[in-house]
């Protein structure tokens, strides 16, 4: 802070100065030039410290560009890889630039509303709007926790989408499926082995390594996965998990460890490491005649298939490793156990040949 003085013109005239760092780190200047009167530059200068000290105490409003810079560093700290990657990619693209010197504050859900239903109605399917809408409610909710807004502006704000008609085989197409491949001696037969006996995801199934394998016991420790972004990382939830080992998978496992004694437990095929073994599986279910299913839905076949048997559908989360059950009960509605057994109590049957004979004599 400084008052000086300079002659202009043969008059005397101030300079008021004052620079400070508001809570971001920001310097923060205030210059008055021309001040006739010591008197009035004093005043000037109070006033200038006066409005320094406001914006040290409050802080200058966060614009959703430095708000999003604070949240990606976070959630580098706390979460996977892919997930900073899904953020940055997504908001980043229909978001960011449209947002970017907007106060935090002053955005509301009608500016939410329009980013997510109006502005990229025709790009976005309905999915997208929904993963769209998420993120923004997080970066939002962090903001509320923080104490930066008293309230998140996407409350209220919900992306309806339709369940999705996610195929799977029958028990009959799935025996087809594996005696196929194994006679053809496709290159993903253990993959797919793997896939329909464990229901593990396809990059757990990537990571799987033999020492993760407990043939004794019986069981698989599932407890990290694989991306072509970001390579191992730990699960989808962030939690390990025990797949048990039918004893159908443990005569398969048993002769297969036989093949392969390194502990790289499936092959790295190039299809798999870029992203095409759902388009690999498709093709392979056409050429056999049977239901067109991608790799995902080999998951869905084993969920399904164990729902239907009557295995509890807490054991059935755990196994799979779902975080939450409405996710499983997608499975359990699809498989028809909670409709099963449902008509069985109709009051009328279908006739036999010898009732319709006789009912014809009567007439």
């Amino acid at each position: 802070m400084s008052i000086s003085s300079k002659i202009v013109n043969g008059k005397k005239l101030y300079e008021v100065y004052v620079n400070g760092f508001d809570l971001r780190g920001r310097r923060i200047q205030r210059r008055k030039r021309g001040v006739e009167s010591i008197r009035k530059a004093e005043e000037i200068e109070f006033g200038f410290e006066r409005e320094l000290a406001k914006l040290r105490e409050e802080g200058s409003p966060r614009t959703w560009s430095e708000w999003m810079e604070i949240v990606i560093k976070r959630m580098r700290q706390d979460c996977a890889a892919s997930t900073v990657i899904n953020y940055e990619s997504y908001l980043g693209k229909w978001v960011n630039n449209r947002w970017k010197n907007k106060e935090l504050a002053s955005i509301t859900r009608d500016d939410v509303y329009k980013a997510v239903f109006e502005e990229f109605d025709q790009t976005l399917a309905a999915n997208s709007k929904k993963t769209l809408l998420k993120q923004i409610r997080r970066v939002f909710q962090i903001a509320v926790d923080d104490g930066l807004l008293d309230r998140n502006p996407t409350a209220g704000i919900k992306v309806q989408v339709p369940e999705p008609d996610q195929q799977v085989l029958t028990n009959e197409e799935a025996k087809i499926f594996l005696q196929q491949a194994k006679i053809l001696g496709h290159r993903f037969y253990p993959i797919w082995i793997m896939a329909l006996f464990t229901g593990m995801r396809s990059g757990e199934l990537y990571a799987l390594e033999w020492t993760d394998v407990d043939l004794d016991a019986k069981m698989i420790s599932v407890t990290k996965q694989w991306t072509n972004k970001c390579g191992i990382t730990a699960t989808k939830t962030r939690r390990n998990r025990m797949v048990p080992i039918s004893e159908e998978l443990m005569k398969f496992l048993r002769e297969y460890k036989l093949q392969r004694p390194g502990n790289e437990l499936l092959p790295k095929l190039k299809e798999w490491e870029n992203g095409e073994q759902a388009q690999v599986t498709r093709e392979f279910c056409m050429s056999i005649g049977i239901t067109s299913i991608k790799f995902h839905d080999l998951r869905a076949t084993f969920i399904t298939n164990l729902l239907s048997r009557g295995v509890p559908l807490g054991v059935v989360m755990s196994i799979v490793g779902h975080s939450q059950i409405k996710t499983t009960n997608v499975y359990f509605r699809k498989a028809g156990v909670d409709v099963r057994g449902g008509t069985d109590g109709l009051g009328y049957t279908v006739p036999n040949d010898r009732q319709a004979a006789l009912l014809q004599i009567v007439r």
